[in-house]
């Protein structure tokens, strides 16, 4: 049982109406019905019965309605006498630049909302490099797409993120590709072989026996995604690539073949060596994430980790 379940079902029957209740929480309505249903399959009853003009309360729901707003009042109590503390401290974090496009501000946001007196440090690198600042503790946590890099550290799965195709407008196909063996004869600009995603692709396409044509090699997201939005060259990155494209440059659509996937580990020093503050930075950072993702602000990704806290 999670707060954000007794959030979403105590606002629902508040306002009669599972949709209403989405707008005003500010997220998805699939998520407020899913977080409910999940509540009701854990307690092994039903706590709404939908009606034409909307939901109300069964028996059920209306006994454990005033337990829920108790349990709520208290989180919140405990929750400002956190915030009271006043956590203070500088905390840093790294981030790939594809992953920093998507978390990043929205990271920031959060903190400076809960934990005013945090000053985060954001360092945007490539996975290798953040592993190598880590190990040197010139990082408090990273997000990496290869825990080898992170020796000695604490390791969270966060999530796998899923490749897609992406062109220009002006370069799209009549129809976009979704397996790799439908681009092979696609010119692509990817990432240099020291790149962890240029790793996944290489595997990949290593798999069905056959090499892509790559006409370019570029580690640098900027100019990587401003190539492919002029019509130069396709290339295979994760949704988050397109955080910050302007879209009606750009076409894209999901590769299904297995295997193309990345995975994003969120890898921190030992709880022993981080001060409060780091922890509560790590707590917010998969807060954080989990909002993206029920939100669409995230997509073309899997969490089941996530999914089950």
């Amino acid at each position: 049982m999670e707060l954000r379940q007794l959030r979403y079902l105590v606002r629902t029957i508040e306002l009669g109406s599972i949709s209403q209740a989405a707008l005003d929480l500010g997220i998805a309505q699939s998520a407020v019905s899913l977080q409910i249903q999940r509540l009701e399959g854990e307690l092994a009853t039903r706590l709404l019965q939908r009606t034409a003009t909307g939901v109300v309360p069964t028996d059920a729901g209306i006994a454990f309605l005033s337990h829920a707003q108790l349990a709520l009042r208290h989180a919140d109590e405990a929750a400002s006498a956190a915030q009271q503390s006043r956590l203070s401290g500088v905390v840093s974090i790294g981030l790939a630049p594809s992953t920093s496009g998507v978390l990043g501000f929205p990271l920031i946001e959060a903190m400076r909302e809960q934990y005013p007196d945090i000053r985060i440090h954001l360092v945007e690198g490539m996975s290798g490099h953040l592993g190598q600042m880590l190990n040197g503790r010139e990082l408090d946590l990273a997000v990496l797409f290869d825990n080898g890099h992170a020796r000695r550290c604490s390791v969270q799965p966060l999530l796998e993120e899923r490749l897609f195709f992406i062109c220009g407008s002006d370069a799209r196909p009549a129809v976009l590709p979704t397996r790799l063996a439908e681009i092979v004869n696609v010119p692509l600009v990817v990432p240099t072989p020291r790149h962890g995603l240029r790793r996944v692709i290489d595997t990949a396409f290593a798999a069905l026996d056959v090499r892509p044509s790559v006409i370019a090699e570029v580690d640098s997201l900027y100019v990587l995604m401003d190539m492919v939005a002029r019509g130069m060259a396709a290339t295979l990155q994760p949704w988050s690539a397109l955080a910050r494209q302007t879209e009606s440059r750009l076409c894209w659509s999901e590769i299904a073949d297995e295997g193309t996937s990345r995975r994003n580990l969120l890898c921190s020093l030992s709880d022993d060596e981080l001060s409060p503050a780091a922890l509560a930075t790590r707590s917010t950072v998969t807060r954080v994430v989990r909002q993206l993702i029920e939100e669409g602000r995230w997509r073309g990704v899997t969490s089941s980790h996530l999914e089950s806290r």
